[in-house]
């Protein structure tokens, strides 16, 4: 019996002998294989699409490619080149379509065209907007699918010289209006991708032309008014008058060239500027006129100082601007 349990105790410490060296193996054979893989580089076809997207991921985290991966992105199975380029579709005009949207409380139009990813050029000119100020709540805007400004053809024009004007281009402006031939009648409205409105006038329907050529108050606005020197009636009023200490600063309204330094019974002392686009300025009832016939005088430039000259109740500015040689109200272009 001793005999018997002796042989059976070194049977049993030879299987655990055995046990032991076959873990001993296995844990060898794991770790040289980890050794060799550190040295097997990686090809991008072996790695993964779930491996490369939780990659691409990490990179967005890090501001690398300026977003997450969205589910079943073609990005994570086939990886773009180095140097491949964006579809040949991204380049190619549109056909011009519109969506629609009702004016807020609050609502500015150079707000709104940021919002839509436009320029407000093409809000304004889409929409035939004349005053950015005056745009009403609930107003329906018709908001296009890309830039550009409309233009009406006049007679001798082509498309080569519409695209010309407006730095676009001919083939451009057949597939956004869906035209068939070169050719284009008088009458007809285009839509210019990628032009811009003239910087005047986007500045006059912004009501940002001019700044205020004094620092005060409005004494008497323009249009109809009672007239101020007694006797009763009404009279049309050319300007604004915009009431200052005397001698305080009479400033140009915008850059241009004086055309006109005189003195007349009604309006005293003047000055008379001409500006961009058909545009000038009269300044009125001056105590002191600095400005010389034929200068060219920057935006803010000093040219006068505040009087009482002419026929005037009081020290005040009397300010007029033309618009091809017609008054137009001053306080829808002032800043």
């Amino acid at each position: 019996m001793q005999h018997i349990k002796t042989s059976l105790l070194g049977f049993g410490r030879i299987l655990l002998e055995h046990k032991r060296a076959t873990i001993r193996f296995v844990v060898a054979s794991c770790l040289f294989i980890a050794l060799i893989l550190q040295f097997v580089p990686l090809s991008a076809k072996q790695v993964s699409a779930p491996v490369l997207e939780q990659e691409l991921v990490e990179q967005a985290d890090m501001g690398v490619g300026g977003g997450s991966i969205p589910e079943n992105d073609p990005i994570g199975a086939q990886p773009l080149e180095a140097g491949t380029t964006e579809a040949e579709s991204f380049f190619k005009p549109q056909v011009l379509l519109y969506n629609s949207y009702s004016i807020q409380k609050g609502d500015i139009i150079g707000d709104l065209a940021v919002n839509f990813g436009l320029n407000q050029d093409t809000l304004i000119s889409i929409n035939s907007i004349k005053n950015t100020r005056l745009i009403q709540i609930g107003q329906v805007l018709r908001v296009p699918n890309q830039d550009g400004i409309l233009y009406t053809v006049k007679n001798g024009d082509n498309l080569e010289q519409i695209a010309k004007k407006y730095s676009s281009d001919v083939t451009a402006i057949q597939v956004v209006n869906e035209l068939f031939s070169d050719k284009v009648h008088s009458g007809t409205v285009l839509f210019i991708p990628g032009a811009r409105l003239d910087w005047v006038e986007r500045q006059e329907i912004n009501g940002d032309l001019f700044i205020w050529p004094a620092a005060g108050y409005i004494t008497s606005h323009y249009g109809y008014r009672n007239w101020p020197f007694g006797g009763g009636g009404r009279q049309f009023h050319s300007g604004m008058d915009i009431g200052a200490p005397m001698g305080s600063p009479v400033r140009a309204a915008m850059s241009g060239r004086v055309s006109a330094v005189g003195y007349d019974d009604t309006l005293g002392n003047y000055v008379v500027i001409s500006h961009h686009s058909n545009y000038r300025t009269m300044y009125g009832h001056l105590s002191v006129v600095r400005a010389k016939p034929g200068a060219y005088v920057g935006t803010g430039e000093r040219i006068g100082d505040i009087g009482s000259t002419g026929l005037s109740t009081g020290p005040h500015l009397h300010f007029t601007v033309f618009k091809n040689g017609v008054t137009v109200n001053p306080r829808n272009l002032l800043k």
